[in-house]
């Protein structure tokens, strides 16, 4: 394993019972980035998340956390690392300092360092004016942001973020985003899940996309983005009850395998290799009669670069369920 690399999985399969979580994924993170691993729910990013944490231990393969055998060694792993989930995993009958306070115990700091570290981690997080309220009181921004700052309570080097900002407001999500920004800054290394494609853009140096338990793609936003090799054909009907007869009347135009196609929206996305093909389109579906709301020429985004490789969107694909409860 090379000294900067911060996260090295190979071969790892989880199972439970007859479902597969993991499927044989490999991963390797190097240090002071953030890795982002983009995926829906059930996609298996939380499954890896617990596994990293050792609090998972996974059916076959080889994990390494910051040259530690997470498997053979796993308190060393767990002194180096935070970990904040999808939910906040804070006391409510605490105040903020108090929570803090007991972490920093936790991590075995003495009880002036315990306190001091909090103090920190309050001034760090914005949450000085709140300190001494309990935290059932909190925002659920101000809980997520207690929560990401008791998992840096220890100062660890790698910080584990399963889905951080779900269930947040927009600016809320903003905030945290700037924190994680600001750890990566500070040296901190980070891996996020997430399955919102704008914070995997805006965070992540390197990204992964992840599907039913593997790695379908990794590399820069730019360099995913690349893979699609062409500018996109967004076009919205003014009727989507049209929407499957106008993507037919327009795949022969896609420079890619096939439309993508969003029934509900009235909406369909399509590489092209010529910016021609935006007044072929809308030629062939006045032909049609069919009404567009809009058509436009754009670069591609994430979501593009999933649907291609592997056939639905990233996002919020309800009829695949989550992962099992053991995986949660």
């Amino acid at each position: 394993m090379s000294s900067v690399t911060a996260i090295e999985v190979e071969g790892v399969r989880q199972q439970f019972g007859d479902v597969t979580a993991l499927d044989g994924l490999d991963l390797e993170v190097e240090t002071g980035i953030v890795f982002g691993l983009l995926g829906p729910n059930g996609a298996g990013k939380t499954t890896l998340v617990r596994i990293l944490a050792t609090l998972l231990t996974p059916t076959a393969g080889r994990v390494r956390v910051l040259g530690h055998d997470a498997l053979a060694a796993p308190l060393a792993v767990r002194r180096r690392i935070g970990l904040a989930g999808q939910f906040a995993a804070v006391d409510e009958e605490l105040t903020g300092r108090e929570n803090l306070e007991m972490i920093g115990r936790l991590y075995r700091l003495s009880g002036d360092e315990a306190r001091a570290r909090a103090v920190e981690v309050l001034e760090r997080f914005g949450l000085t004016d709140a300190a001494d309220r309990r935290v059932g009181t909190y925002s659920g921004g101000m809980r997520r942001r207690l929560d990401l700052g008791a998992s840096l309570t220890g100062r660890p080097p790698l910080l584990l973020l399963d889905e951080p900002t779900t269930g947040l407001d927009p600016r809320a999500r903003q905030e945290l985003w700037g924190t994680v920004e600001e750890l990566r800054r500070d040296g901190t290394t980070v891996l996020l899940t997430t399955q919102y494609l704008e914070e995997a853009d805006r965070l992540a140096q390197r990204i992964a996309l992840v599907d039913h338990g593997r790695i379908a793609a990794q590399g820069t936003a730019d360099e995913l983005k690349g893979a699609v090799g062409a500018e996109i054909l967004n076009t919205r009907l003014a009727d989507a009850s049209r929407t499957t007869e106008a993507a037919a009347a327009l795949a022969d135009l896609s420079s890619g395998e096939h439309p993508m196609i969003d029934a509900a929206l009235g909406e369909i996305r399509l590489p092209v290799a010529s910016a021609r093909a935006s007044a072929e389109a809308v030629r062939r579906l006045d032909a049609l009669q069919i009404e567009l709301a809009s058509i436009e020429l754009q670069q591609p985004s994430l979501d593009d670069v999933f649907l291609t490789l592997t056939g639905h969107r990233a996002e919020n694909r309800a009829s695949e369920g989550s992962e099992p409860a053991k995986a949660a």
